[in-house]
């Protein structure tokens, strides 16, 4: 409690089911979006991650400088994360030739430096602590570098190893089921529960999009880019609009 005995919020949602539908739906969106410009647009990765970042940038900036929450903005930055993490992702694998192997452990090794020192200068990886504008730059570079080696970690896992999307995407949501099952029934640290989640949801959603819009001769659907954007993005609307949700109440200290 604060000394004025009311409760203070932060500018990010409260963690619920809702939370995870709109973020596994964004994911998606995602690599359906990101795709639709580097592949079907033909302008390339390099071209691609400029304009997502750019968004990124400017989204970011809009919802450090807002003094509320707003579900619209929060979610259209998480959007923003997930096209730019798709580009850039497949621009250093791809177009870099690192592979998707060489570019999952570089991003593993920034998400977890970043996650280091976010630590260690706020002294939480909490979202009910992100308090200070210094603990939402951490957030918000926390969730670029996961949203970007989720697309690099679901390229591996479904092309490299050979299990297809839909098996990679089994096996991502065989992993998130069992981290759904050690924060009910272990002591685990919930901060590190919810950021192990948050990063195998990326690629989940990023396997459950190459499925809808890739080739039948790649495993995929080989739906519209454009029409599965477009379709996913209104549920996302819809979804944001009609499930409940409240800020985050920050924890005291």
């Amino acid at each position: 409690m604060t000394p004025s005995g009311q409760d203070r919020f932060a500018k990010v949602p409260e963690v619920t089911l809702a939370f995870w539908i709109i973020k596994i739906l964004a994911t998606t969106l995602g690599e359906t979006g990101g795709d639709a410009v580097t592949m079907s647009m033909n302008l390339g990765y390099l071209a691609g991650s400029a304009i997502f970042v750019a968004v990124f940038v400017a989204a970011v900036a809009a919802q450090i400088s807002a003094q509320r929450f707003r579900p619209f903005l929060f979610w259209g930055v998480i959007v923003a994360t997930t096209t730019a993490g798709t580009t850039l992702a497949d621009f250093f694998d791809r177009s870099l030739g690192i592979g998707y192997a060489g570019g999952s452990t570089v991003l593993f090794v920034l998400l977890a430096a970043t996650l280091v020192l976010w630590h260690r200068a706020v002294g939480s990886i909490a979202v009910d602590e992100i308090a200070t504008r210094k603990a939402e730059i951490f957030y918000w570079m926390t969730i670029m570098f996961s949203q970007t080696l989720g697309t690099a970690l679901g390229d591996w896992m479904a092309d490299d190893t050979g299990l297809g999307y839909l098996g990679a995407a089994a096996v991502f949501g065989a992993a998130l089921a069992a981290v759904a099952a050690c924060r009910f029934f272990t002591a685990i640290d919930r901060a590190l529960l919810f950021w192990a989640a948050f990063i195998l949801t990326r690629p989940l959603g990023a396997t459950l999009g190459d499925v809808l819009d890739k080739s039948h001769t790649e495993g995929g659907m080989a739906l519209s880019r454009y029409a599965a954007s477009a379709a996913i993005a209104g549920v996302i609307v819809a979804s944001v609009a009609l499930l409940p949700q409240r800020a985050e109440r920050l924890r005291a200290r």
